[in-house]
């Protein structure tokens, strides 16, 4: 079963001092480049919402309207992306990945097979959740379909369809979502340079991260990465 992804990029990291998440390094690969190569073990295409970067694979570069509008937002764009070139057997659910969380592979690839073995039940989507039992819902499956009519229902609720500033949880509202517990610290992000620094993250390959911060970490799900 090959699943579509879209991987969430275009953020104003304000808490790195604007530097983008996408653009740094672990192990001399981008943080995009590790989510995609994670979204790809889905089979499907891969839709980056953010700026463009230089990837080792094809992907899909498109940005959510109006540009740092949130990750509903954000989602809305990617399924957007994936709708013009739907085959009517195209895949009928898709993964939604932050690209700020360097060890997510293992984690959507558990989240991947609790989709597969769940197919035909009355479940909208499969998302990780770790022992302390933090969901993390941008590190999930979900059906295309589900995903789809929250965005119209909120773009019909909201003036001009505009979803600047809608949060993660209220597109999902509604929706009937499984947990699925992951490998611990797949969900682990880089939100601040501690964080960084703590998984082995930097600006480039030959230098130190810049002045850590401790700022204690947002809420996943109301923050693009």
């Amino acid at each position: 079963m090959s699943v579509d992804a879209i991987i969430l990029a275009g953020g104003r990291s304000s808490r790195l001092g604007g530097v983008a998440k996408a653009s740094l390094l672990r192990d001399g690969r981008t943080l995009l480049q590790l989510a995609i190569d994670a979204a790809r073990a889905a089979g499907g295409r891969v839709v980056v919402v953010g700026p463009e970067l230089e990837t080792t694979a094809p992907v899909r570069f498109v940005r959510e309207h109006p540009a740092f509008g949130g990750p509903a937002a954000a989602i809305a764009a990617g399924l957007d992306a994936l709708r013009d070139g739907l085959a009517a057997e195209g895949p009928t659910q898709v993964a939604v990945l932050a690209c700020d969380m360097p060890d997510a592979a293992p984690a959507l690839a558990v989240v991947l097979e609790a989709a597969a073995a769940a197919a035909g039940t009355d479940a909208d989507g499969w998302v990780e959740v770790d022992d302390s039992g933090r969901e993390q819902s941008l590190l999930a499956v979900y059906h295309r379909e589900a995903l789809e009519r929250r965005v119209a229902a909120l773009r019909a609720s909201r003036p001009g369809g505009d979803l600047a500033g809608v949060s993660v949880r209220q597109l999902l509202a509604g929706l009937v979502l499984r947990q699925v517990s992951v490998p611990d610290g797949g969900s682990a992000d880089v939100d601040t340079w501690a964080d960084a620094a703590e998984l082995g993250v930097g600006t480039a390959a030959e230098s130190p991260v810049p002045n850590m911060s401790t700022t204690p970490t947002a809420d996943p799900e109301e923050r693009l990465p």
